[in-house]
């Protein structure tokens, strides 16, 4: 993985990859790479960022081409695993996202092939050569009923005026243009205004200039292509992505409050459901099981994505899933809904995305793109529906909807706190553990801001129950241990009290002060969503302090879709 694109037009195709490759780069990558077609396979590839290919742009003649940012899975960071990738003749290039698993059977079975990485990726070009002599679809289509796993990828055939893409459980669309045509991993990578179709499952599309055919079983299929507003939002900046999103937060949680939920609350009172997600929409979801318990007495279990199968046999068969992602991507949540085989109902940002189109139910997070790595405004937005979700179930939507009324001034009351949490990012950006305390509802949150502070900075952070930590995690308190805690109640000052006799150094996120903290930050409002706005905030000030680029953590990708 990481992401793809392909184009095919009258303009030069380099300038255009290189431009929607930049929109690909918050997915998180290694390496990067693009191949044209013109007088033969044109191919650069980079290991690093993707502005290291512009000053070959040049030299990457035609208007038909194909490019892909890498995140290593199969094969060291280099530019011999980076992608595309050719065949033995140099006259197909491919680009491919996920993972083929059987691909060690598959060059067994290409032996006299020459292979020049170490990727799985590259068995595509030679399988495609194998049978291209058959006809560049007809290959395709062989090669994919040889391949096992999840990809999505796109084939370019020197001397052939198309692409050639096909999908299996990773995501790619085919964007309709003026008289040129695209493809890609995301929808964000086309330009403003392109139609899109999505491609599902095993189907195969064949894009030319002037038109576009998809097949499925060997056999043409019609689609119709639609516009996609969603993304007409986005827009490139010089600064970080991070820090705009969560300043986008008090009206982002204005449009997640204002939508009807009635349908979905209808759904959820009816049906037992079982909550699945990863990340920090796992934490959404531990949060959500809190919400739902405590302000509308139901019981619902929740379910790491990654961890699912193993709990399947004690599902209900009547049982609803609910699966949460910003992505609608992730692979872990897509295969435990394939695993469950029942009706799903889902929260999810990206209308376009595979989970809300596998869907029977969608309720939408309305946060807009989110290009950061970490999740922040996507995050406030589920809580704020698993709030009002809550609140429905219990026949009191209003009240709910009052209790969050002054949500966007709360959070920019935090704002205007910023500069007191920027210094005491300079306190802590020099220390090797934090720890994150709280109880009930900031149990969540205490997990969720460990997790921030993990991927942003690389400080090692934990959080925990707080108490729990008489059980164990008390040994690792020492003189200077910073430990923050979500103060919403008198129940948690006990463990605060714990640690303090230690020697930790208390940072309280509380709605008041209190003797016991270092360090205070204050919060307003409903404390199971304001409270992990400061903790968004520290996190990007420790990860900018200590040189890092907070968009994209190392070894991490926004849309996770592999397994």
């Amino acid at each position: 993985m990481c992401g793809i694109i392909g184009y095919v037009g009258d303009r030069r195709a380099s300038p255009i990859l290189f431009k929607g490759l930049k929109k690909l780069e918050y997915r998180g990558y290694d390496s990067a790479g693009m191949a044209t077609s013109g007088s033969g396979i044109h191919l650069k590839k980079v290991v690093g960022e993707v502005k290291k290919l512009k000053p070959f742009l040049s030299s990457l003649p035609g208007t038909i081409g194909i490019a892909h940012t890498r995140w290593a899975t199969h094969g060291k960071v280099s530019e011999r695993n980076a992608h595309p990738h050719l065949d033995c003749s140099g006259k197909i290039a491919i680009v491919h996202n996920g993972i083929i698993e059987n691909h060690e059977e598959l060059k067994e079975r290409l032996k006299g092939h020459e292979f020049r990485s170490e990727t799985d990726s590259e068995v595509i070009a030679h399988l495609v050569e194998e049978n291209l002599s058959r006809g560049p679809l007809k290959a395709v289509f062989e090669a994919m009923k040889l391949m096992r796993g999840s990809f999505s990828f796109i084939v370019m055939i020197e001397g052939f005026p198309f692409l050639i893409a096909g999908r299996k459980d990773t995501p790619l669309y085919v964007g309709i243009g003026e008289g040129e045509n695209f493809v890609a991993s995301d929808v964000l990578a086309f330009p403003k205004g392109t139609k899109v179709i999505p491609l599902e499952d095993y189907e195969v599309a064949l894009v030319s200039k002037e038109s576009v055919a998809i097949y499925r079983d060997g056999k043409r299929v019609k689609k119709q292509a639609r516009s996609v507003s969603f993304f007409e939002d986005f827009e490139e900046i010089e600064g970080h992505y991070m820090y705009k999103e969560i300043k986008e937060e008090p009206k982002s949680v204005s449009r997640a409050m204002n939508q009807d939920l009635s349908e979905a609350i209808r759904i959820l009172r009816e049906n037992e459901v079982c909550l699945i997600a990863s990340g920090t929409s796992y934490h959404a979801c531990l949060m959500a099981k809190l919400l739902f318990s405590k302000i509308a007495g139901k019981k619902v279990e929740v379910y790491l994505a990654s961890e699912f199968s193993h709990f399947l046999d004690s599902i209900p068969k009547d049982a609803m899933i609910f699966a949460v992602s910003q992505s609608g991507e992730t692979a872990d949540v897509l295969e435990a809904i394939k695993l469950a085989k029942r009706k799903v109902i889902s929260l999810v940002n990206v209308p376009t995305s595979t989970l809300a189109r596998i869907s029977d139910y969608v309720i939408h997070l309305n946060a807009g793109p989110e290009v950061g790595v970490a999740a922040t405004k996507s995050y406030v937005n589920q809580l704020v529906i698993f709030t009002l979700l809550a609140y429905g179930l219990a026949g009191k939507l209003g009240e709910g909807r009052k209790l969050l009324q002054d949500l966007p001034k709360e959070i920019e009351f935090i704002f205007s706190q910023e500069e007191k949490i920027r210094m005491l990012a300079e306190k802590l950006r020099d220390k090797e553990h934090i720890f994150l305390i709280g109880r009930g509802y900031s149990y969540p949150s205490s997990l969720e801001g460990a997790l921030k502070i993990k991927e942003i900075s690389y400080i090692h952070a934990e959080g925990f129950a707080g108490g729990e930590l008489k059980h164990g995690t008390l040994a690792l308190i020492e003189k200077g241990t910073p430990c923050i805690a979500f103060v919403d109640d008198e129940e948690i000052l006990n463990n605060v009290n714990e640690v303090k006799a230690r020697g930790g150094y208390i940072i309280g996120i509380a709605g008041r002060h209190n003797e016991l903290f270092d360090e205070f930050i204050a919060v307003k409002g409903f404390f199971p969503i304001t409270s992990i706005v400061p903790l968004q905030l520290l996190s990007y000030h420790l990860g900018v302090l200590r040189g890092y680029n907070p968009d994209k953590p190392r070894n991490l990708a926004k849309s996770v879709t592999v397994k």
